[in-house]
């Protein structure tokens, strides 16, 4: 049996090097490197982390190495990535990270995932997810868990946890992730990457996402660079472009003006951040002040009845699952196979339906509470979680529902807020634990307000990388 490490990495002096998708598509570009070297640089990358990490739910290698045919044209022509596991790409299975899906293969590829690949990337496969994406740990009832890299003794987050985990782990640049409540810069946060959940609209909508009462899903990436996620942003937008919101374009680095910046450290739902997370934050406040940034603390621009509204429409989702997963996923959805987090947000779902239009009309309304509350401003400054990344175990879906929900409640705390307003909203790694995690910071914007969150990225990339160098 092999032993596992505290840690582990794939970087190495191969065709992918330390590159990131940025750099590793100029070397395509110039021919420094072929697309056929850099896949199979990914693939052996995979293999050696894989036995750890758990990122990847369904691989495709012996499919990509036997294609007649690369991709042609894109900026990110020929740079390997992966796609979540409740994204259809075509020839592929879907199972949502639930033993309750059957593992059918997809006809054609969703609509964002066609965005996404229209730019030039080699799909090696799909990455895993806690089931259904209602988890905040990429941990399954029968299955291993998705590890961080950094601590493998810990979560990668969810639940775009193998996507961050293979990225974090160098096996690819970039990767495919999404955002129902902080599914993007969730996982970003623990594996210390960068992770913009875009403003509702600025992408492709998925099926799914268009089919809810408040649209609170955002796809996107997570990458190891701020001008990778700058990029995949401006190349998206060749392929649809949302013209009810401002245009990103390319965003290039730091912003020279001074900007307004809310600052928030404590969460709405009463439980106070932890000390290294609060600590990261307010550093980060300092830092921005000292580059000639205005900090305002200021409260959490949202009703107080938020929290409970958020936690009756994540109930509604898993309800909505249960009751009609044979036409929205498959004819043969078998709910008995559904974990125990999604049986008790549907049975907690369930206590409270009479409240469902209340809490619709106060999730829609938030969208107007939250651009009223940050119109002086040009970003606000939180936490992305109420405390650092848990242990494995702490966060597994088969415990006490009651347990998990006040322990999910007391770390997801800040993203959810995001999706309901609609407003973009970045994770940047700034700081880092004791036993050796990464500690992120948030900063959210107003509506279409995407290129100020890259413009304080880039100075805080600057400096958290001066800072380690």
């Amino acid at each position: 049996m092999r032993e596992q490490p505290a840690s582990v990495h794939a970087f190495k002096n191969d065709a992918l090097g330390n590159h990131d998708a940025t750099g590793l598509a100029d070397l395509i570009r110039r021919g420094e490197v072929s697309v056929s070297e850099v896949t199979a640089a990914a693939i052996e990358r995979a293999r050696q982390v894989e036995p750890f990490i758990r990122g990847i739910v369904y691989e495709s290698f012996e499919q990509t190495t036997q294609a007649p045919s690369q991709p042609s044209g894109g900026f990110f022509h020929g740079v390997p990535t992966f796609i979540k596991d409740n994204m259809d790409v075509a020839g592929m299975p879907t199972r949502h990270g639930s033993a309750a899906v059957p593992p059918h293969i997809a006809a054609k590829t969703g609509a964002f995932a066609e965005q996404m690949l229209a730019q030039g990337y080699i799909c090696l496969g799909k990455s895993t997810l806690p089931e259904f994406g209602f988890n905040a740990s990429t941990e399954h009832a029968s299955a291993p868990p998705s590890r961080n890299p950094w601590n493998l003794a810990y979560s990668t987050g969810a639940s775009s946890g193998g996507s961050a985990a293979l990225v974090a782990a160098g096996v690819v640049p970039i990767a495919h992730a999404n955002d129902g409540g902080g599914s993007i810069r969730i996982p970003a946060a623990c594996c210390g990457l960068i992770g913009l959940k875009p403003s509702r609209g600025r992408l492709v909508d998925n099926d799914a996402a268009k089919s809810l009462p408040v649209n609170i899903v955002s796809d996107g990436v997570v990458t190891r660079s701020v001008r990778d996620t700058a990029r995949f942003y401006a190349e998206a937008e060749k392929h649809y472009r949302n013209r009810k919101l401002p245009p990103m374009g390319m965003v290039e680095g730091p912003s020279q003006r001074s900007m307004t910046i809310g600052l928030v450290l404590d969460s709405i739902n009463g439980h106070a951040t932890d000390q290294k997370t609060r600590e990261t934050v307010e550093h980060t406040a300092r830092l921005l002040e000292s580059m000639g940034h205005n900090i305002v603390p200021m409260d959490v621009p949202i009703a107080s009845s938020f929290p409970d509204d958020f936690a009756r429409y994540w109930g509604m989702l898993a309800f909505g699952v249960k009751a009609n997963g044979r036409k929205l996923m498959h004819p043969e959805f078998d709910k008995s196979r559904v974990d125990s987090l999604t049986n008790g947000l549907d049975r907690m779902f369930r206590r409270q339906f009479y409240k469902l239009p209340a809490t619709l009309w106060r999730l829609r309304r938030s969208y107007h509470d939250y651009a009223r509350a940050v119109a002086g401003f040009d970003a606000i400054l939180t936490p992305v979680l109420g405390h650092t990344t848990p242990e494995i175990g702490y966060l597994h879906p088969e415990q006490d529902f009651d347990t998990l929900f006040e322990r999910l409640t007391r770390y997801v705390s800040f993203t959810p807020l995001a999706n309901a307003t609609g407003a973009p909203a970045i994770s940047v790694p700034m700081g880092q634990t004791d036993n050796n995690l990464p500690v992120a910071v948030h900063l959210m914007g107003r509506h279409g307000g995407e290129q100020t969150l890259l413009e304080l990225a880039y100075s805080l990339e600057e400096e958290y990388s001066l800072y380690h160098a």
